[in-house]
């Protein structure tokens, strides 16, 4: 009889639901983490809402969790679990590693931060790691997460990495203009307002403009206060 690698061999496999928006990467995530015998997936789901509804059928230890999904992102979803279920961890897994993703995501209570070009090794021992209530980050992250501990900057000002200007197109959607409207109040053309917009859904994982907004208040961005009105023609 061959002898076990690891004490978690000899013990019960961790069970993990895995949360991602995106088909393809959920059911690669799961056949991936399926082969490991230390790991048994419960449940794969596609949003933040399916995931508190899968750790409360499931009873999970351990919850691999995108950042942007529809319905609940992976922010709010991770902060309801960790105070609904104070004994179910979070392991981000995200191909976002800008400042605030990774503040925000510990902030919620996640106990692990990777970008999804870890391996399969390095995602099972921060499944493992979190299990034992132990936090693990991507290398680069504790690289940032040190600088920021001796005086350096660690989040930038701009909520969820975007620009000034992407933030004052962000603002101007929560209030209910058109692109044309945003143009005329930002003095610039309307394809300079679709490129931003288009960078807007692309940095939040916004699919419309309903779910920007809804990215927008859940953070904040809603004040316009700070954006100049047009001078008066004539």
């Amino acid at each position: 009889m061959s002898v076990p690698s690891s004490a978690q061999s000899a013990q019960a496999p961790i069970r993990i639901v895995i949360a991602d928006d995106q088909t393809a990467v959920r059911e690669g995530l799961g056949l991936l983490l399926g082969l490991l015998p230390e790991i048994e997936v419960v449940a794969q789901v596609g949003d933040g809402d399916a995931a508190m509804e899968a750790v409360a059928r499931h009873a999970p230890q351990v919850v691999l969790m995108d950042l942007h999904m529809p319905r609940r992102d992976g922010i709010e979803a991770t902060r309801a679990i960790r105070a609904d279920h104070p004994d179910v961890q979070v392991v981000i897994l995200t191909t976002y590693d800008d400042d605030a993703s990774i503040l925000h995501a510990l902030q919620a209570g996640a106990l692990g931060f990777l970008t999804k070009d870890a391996t399969q090794a390095e995602i099972g021992r921060a499944l493992a790691a979190a299990a034992a209530g132990q936090a693990i980050l991507d290398p680069a992250v504790q690289t940032r997460l040190l600088a920021a501990a001796a005086g350096g900057p660690l989040l930038s000002q701009d909520p969820g990495g975007l620009t000034a200007r992407e933030t004052d197109v962000l603002r101007l959607i929560v209030q209910g203009q058109t692109n044309r409207e945003i143009a005329h109040t930002l003095f610039v053309t309307e394809a300079t307002v679709k490129t931003h917009i288009n960078r807007i859904f692309a940095k939040t994982g916004s699919r419309d403009r309903a779910a920007a907004v809804h990215y927008a208040r859940s953070r904040g961005i809603t004040d316009i206060t700070d954006i100049p009105d047009r001078p008066a023609s004539g």
